[in-house]
């Protein structure tokens, strides 16, 4: 294990390594909830989905193990999977059987790309800055996020969005949530200043078992109706006999072509493969996927001092192969697109640096089948903490970027400002891109720019225009 992995040459032993694939796991684990949940508006059977999700999730993390000896994990994406569902499904009307196949068609076009070298000059054409810029950009997303996730960031009529309001109408659910998740980061930091070991998986189980005890005392109030639900596991194994019983219903109607049908066409099977709609969705997921994962790896690996003195990653292309194979894969199994995940940061922080913690992670993805309910009662309030703390890692990198360098800083300020606002870490990297390419061609002291760096603008604007 020591020599396969190389854990001598990274720096790393093997209890840091599992002790990073427990908490990049435990960080990303609401994926297993929440990925049924999105996709089972389309009519998949929600079990079956998360039998899915988790054997994607292992099939992935294991291959980024073994084929690039990288600590980062993959799964189903968020954005991607709403997409799927609520825009593909939903929205235009063809079913969930189709939209799996353009899903498994744009892995296809990945795992090409890949091979052929296109996606690793895309990674290597980025200016530093705007990877540093990712890198904070993506801390601050995932910040975000975890803010909402546990209610203390919520919609507001009159700005958009407020802080939680601790009123009696929601203290004993969102308003116990936020209290746990905002207490329960400020426990994290106090182990961190105190150099405790594994602190920020402490720090989730810790602010879980919090939620746990205000359950039993009656501080935290079940209610479903509001997306409040118990705390404690229950485990039976009947779980994942259902589960697997609904997984082998979605693969009776995905490999039944009469299944694929558009609502209110004629259109059947694979004559809907010859629609301008079919490329465009492929295109949508396209676009998506490749630039959230170059995105994650930019800022994981920068985080974790990864990059070479040029900025780019080596192995990088083991890492992207891996990304492509699980997509094509978890169409197969029926999930949407499978992609590297920014909660892999939570793990480096943790000391993670080799295939070894996600070879962790991906055996933990694969034990979820048989103990769902344990991990799918850790709620998003108890991993808040673990990603409040990352993003502040990651957002210490700003202080990289050169700010009386116009050139350079403002796409930077740019990609760091859109990626939170948007919602989107894609989003982020193309006005990035767009707004280096474009302020650089037309200033006097331009930086060289690399051709690929053109195509890319062109294509993002494309993209704008088009989807």
């Amino acid at each position: 294990m020591r020599d396969f992995f190389a854990l001598k040459e990274n720096h790393t032993n093997p209890t840091t390594e599992i002790l990073a694939g427990v908490t990049t796991f435990l960080a990303m684990a609401y994926i297993l909830a929440v990925n049924p949940d999105i996709l089972s508006a389309t009519g998949m059977p929600k079990g079956g989905v998360f039998f899915a999700t988790a054997i994607a999730g292992f099939l992935g993390t294991s291959l980024m193990a073994f084929f690039a000896n990288y600590p980062f994990a993959l799964a189903p994406g968020m954005g991607l999977n709403a997409y799927f569902a609520y825009t593909v499904v939903l929205k235009m009307g063809y079913s969930w059987q189709f939209a799996l196949l353009a899903v498994f068609t744009e892995g296809l076009v990945f795992l090409l790309l890949s091979v052929t070298k296109v996606r690793e000059a895309i990674f290597n054409c980025i200016p530093l800055p705007l990877k540093t810029a990712v890198t904070v950009g993506i801390g601050l997303f995932i910040a975000f996020i975890a803010l909402q996730k546990s209610y203390v960031i919520v919609d507001n009529p009159a700005t958009l969005l407020g802080f939680q309001n601790f009123t009696s109408d929601n203290l004993h659910n969102h308003g116990i949530c936020a209290i746990l998740a905002l207490t329960g980061t400020l426990f994290t930091a106090w182990m961190l200043q105190k150099k405790v070991p594994g602190g920020i998986l402490l720090g989730i189980l810790a602010t879980w078992l919090a939620g746990i005890l205000a359950q039993w005392i009656g501080l935290y109030v079940i209610n479903p109706e509001v997306g409040c639900y118990s705390l404690i596991p229950k485990v039976t194994f009947a779980t994942f006999t259902n589960s697997y019983s609904e997984f082998t219903q979605i693969w009776d109607a995905l490999f039944s072509s009469k299944q694929w049908t558009l609502a209110g066409s004629e259109q059947t099977g694979f004559d809907l493969l010859k629609s301008t709609n079919f490329v465009i969705i492929c295109l949508a997921f396209m676009f998506v996927d490749i630039f959230d994962t170059m995105g994650t790896l930019i800022g994981v690996s920068s985080k974790a001092d990864m990059l070479d003195k040029d900025g780019k990653l080596p192995r990088i292309r083991g890492a992207l192969f891996s990304d492509s194979i699980a997509t094509a894969f978890g169409a197969i199994l029926g999930t949407s697109t499978v992609t590297t995940y920014v909660e892999s940061a939570s793990g480096v922080a943790e000391g993670g640096r080799t295939g070894l913690t996600a070879l962790t992670t991906a055996f933990l993805f694969l034990l979820s089948l048989f103990f769902a309910p344990i991990f799918l009662a850790i709620p998003s309030f108890a991993t808040a903490p673990a990603l409040v703390i990352v993003g502040f890692y990651m957002i210490s990198g700003v202080a990289k970027i050169d700010f009386q360098d116009y050139l350079d800083a403002i796409p930077a300020y740019l990609t760091i400002l859109i990626m939170p606002l948007a919602y989107s870490v894609s989003e982020g990297i193309s006005v990035g891109v767009i707004s280096w390419t474009v302020l650089n061609f037309f200033s006097p002291r331009r930086k060289n720019i690399n051709p690929v760096m053109y195509v890319l603008t062109v294509l993002f604007l494309a993209k704008y225009v088009v989807l």
